[in-house]
């Protein structure tokens, strides 16, 4: 209705191709959020059936699996009991347990993306990429350009650009980035633990939007080594804006991060004892090392990905043997939003 009123888009008349829009099975659990103006065209032209286009997305597809079942289910076995048993964990397995969650909600969430994706290059429709490699994002500007595109776009387009965006006095740029902030986190969930988890993002930014650096990496045309720091320095602090996310409440979350600052005992005994699982996970981290080297090299070079490969016919079968090992029965995270 907005996009009408800007007369961005005309009102479609249809009422088939307007319910098809509203109830598109891939878009309707939890996204991406895609709009009128990019899938109302596609829907209303005849399409037909591209064979590159559906290798692509059965890849997408099977990709998207893999994220999910093998990467976050195995994470989310040492994520669950970390965080239910904090109280009587050492710093390094509250640690550990921090990072495995960062990789866990980017498996899980970018590995349904993924799926959705893919399902809809089967039906000749592209929707947008939802993720960019967010965990090489070298600010926190830049890891939300990165992250959930979908969302973040929306709120920058119909939120925050009509509430004057970077423009006008300085205490007017601050109070739109904090509603900005503070409405993703209550988006997803009516806890204090989201509204906080958006307060530290909006905390992380308003430095560099007073500094003017808050779009640097939008015309960063390539990528010096020294920029890794500053890569794993915003992976950091978004993991530890991540405990929030994760815990019931305030309090836990508070009291998590407290205990991960007890060097000693700085032991790991946790994943010893869970022999078999530290296994699976050992495996899984093997094949998401591999899989941020490869997507790293893209982002480096600033190359574009290739549709296909020899390697593929290997991941495949590599990817449906894990699919097939691994089952802790995971529900999607983003479904409980």
């Amino acid at each position: 209705m907005i996009d009408i009123y800007k007369n961005r888009i005309e009102p479609e008349r249809n009422p088939i191709t307007y319910a098809l829009f509203v109830t598109y099975f891939p878009l309707l659990v939890a996204g991406p959020i895609e709009r009128a103006t990019h899938l109302l065209p596609q829907i209303k032209v005849k399409r037909q059936f591209s064979y590159p286009l559906a290798v692509e997305g059965i890849q997408q597809i099977v990709w998207g699996l893999f994220k999910k079942v093998v990467v976050a289910d195995n994470c989310a076995f040492f994520v669950d009991e970390i965080f239910k048993n904090s109280g009587s964990l050492s710093g390094g397995e509250l640690l550990g347990g921090m990072f495995l969650f960062s990789f866990q909600i980017y498996g899980d969430f970018s590995g349904y993306s993924d799926i959705a994706l893919g399902t809809s290059k089967l039906f000749g429709i592209q929707l947008l990429k939802n993720f960019n490699f967010p965990y090489f994002a070298t600010d926190i500007a830049d890891f939300w350009r990165k992250w959930h595109i979908s969302l973040s776009s929306w709120f920058r387009d119909y939120v925050y650009i009509p509430l004057g965006g970077s423009q006008g006095t300085r205490m007017r740029q601050l109070r739109n980035v904090m509603v900005i902030f503070l409405l993703s986190g209550f988006w997803h969930g009516a806890n204090w633990t989201f509204i906080v988890w958006g307060l530290l993002h909006a905390l992380l930014f308003i430095p560099l939007l007073l500094l003017k650096r808050n779009r640097n990496s939008v015309h960063q045309t390539g990528y010096r080594w020294s920029d890794g720091f500053r890569m794993l320095t915003t992976f950091v602090l978004v993991s530890i804006a991540w405990v929030f996310f994760r815990a019931d409440s305030l309090t836990d979350a508070l009291h998590y991060l407290t205990r991960m600052t007890h060097l000693y005992p700085f032991d790991f005994d946790f994943f010893y004892k869970n022999a078999k699982y530290t296994l699976l996970t050992g495996i899984t981290a093997l094949a998401l090392l591999y899989l941020l080297v490869q997507e790293g090299y893209w982002v480096f070079t600033k190359q574009s990905q290739p549709v296909f490969s020899p390697r593929w016919t290997l991941w495949v079968i590599v990817m449906l043997f894990a699919m097939g090992t691994y089952r802790n029965q995971m529900s999607f995270i983003y479904f409980q939003f």
